[in-house]
Formats: C-alpha cells, sequence, structure tokens
C-alpha cells in the first residue's frame, strides 16, 4: 500500500502519484478526534473523490489554539489516516502568513475546500481557489458542542 501520510517537502510527488479523481482538501489540527470531526471529514468525502487533509503542526497547535497538542502531528496522521473517509494526510510545517497557505493551495490545485460553516478562513480559501476554477462547499453547520477545547473544559 502507498503510503498515505505524506510529507511537505513531497508533495508534488504524491500529487502525481495519486488517482485523478476530484481533490477535495480539507484543514485543521484534528487534536483529540471527536463527533463534530467525524461528521465534517464524512460530509467532505464523496463517492469519486480524493480526500486530502492538511494537518496543522504541533506549533500551530501552541501559537494558535494556546495550548500544548494532546497528540502530536504524527500521532493525529496516524488516527486520521485510518478514517475510511480519509485518502490521505498532508503534514504541514508551522506557517507563518496567508500567502504559505496560498502556496500549498496553489500547489495543490484541489478542486474543492470543505469547510465548515462560519469558517472564519472561508473568504481567504475562497480567494486562494479562484485562480484555479476551484470551488468551497460547506459541508456541516458548526457542532459547537463539540469542540477540543470544549471536551478537554468538560473533562
Amino acid at each position: 500500500m502507498k503510503n498515505r501520510i505524506w510529507k511537505y517537502a513531497d508533495i508534488n510527488t504524491h500529487l502525481s502519484d495519486r488517482d485523478q479523481n476530484e481533490l477535495v482538501l480539507v484543514g485543521g489540527c484534528f487534536d483529540l478526534l471527536h463527533y463534530g470531526h467525524i461528521t465534517f471529514l464524512k460530509n467532505a468525502k464523496r463517492p469519486d473523490t480524493f480526500l486530502l487533509v492538511a494537518l496543522e503542526s504541533d506549533e500551530y497547535i501552541v501559537n494558535h489554539k494556546h495550548r500544548k497538542p494532546i497528540h502530536t502531528q504524527e500521532q493525529r496522521a496516524e488516527i486520521l489516516i485510518e478514517l475510511r473517509s480519509v485518502d490521505a494526510v498532508l503534514l504541514l510545517p508551522y506557517f507563518t502568513s496567508d500567502s504559505e497557505y496560498t502556496q500549498m493551495v496553489a500547489t495543490i490545485k484541489p478542486h474543492v475546500i470543505a469547510i465548515t460553516e462560519g469558517d472564519g478562513q472561508a473568504e481567504n480559501k475562497k480567494k486562494q481557489l479562484e485562480q484555479m476554477g476551484g470551488r468551497i462547499e460547506i459541508v456541516t453547520r458548526l457542532l459547537s458542542d463539540y469542540s477540543t477545547t470544549t471536551i478537554t473544559q468538560q473533562i
């Protein structure tokens, strides 16, 4: 079986090796996988699509979520790749600017970026895709009861 956990430096090799189904890109931390994540990923994956998860770094969680990750990026990738809906996981380095995300999208050339309703980066993602003829798809509403922060606070 081909390696389904991809290092960012090897992205071009992996993209050329994949099946040519419609590529759907999703992104996030997916730290402490929960029902909201499963719903989102299940809805993002459709028949005859290739679902690629761009997985944020541990440093991203520290700097943007203001907490230590529960699982390392590698552990989160191993968890995600076991899901039936996920075709591949891309290990992102720590990006410090929107232009780095734009470059990533330009390299991947997804047909679709799947998002949750109310995604704070929806406009940026739309701009990134417009140049390539891709589209944004809202695949689920925000399930606010299911977030890593909410769950850890309840515990």
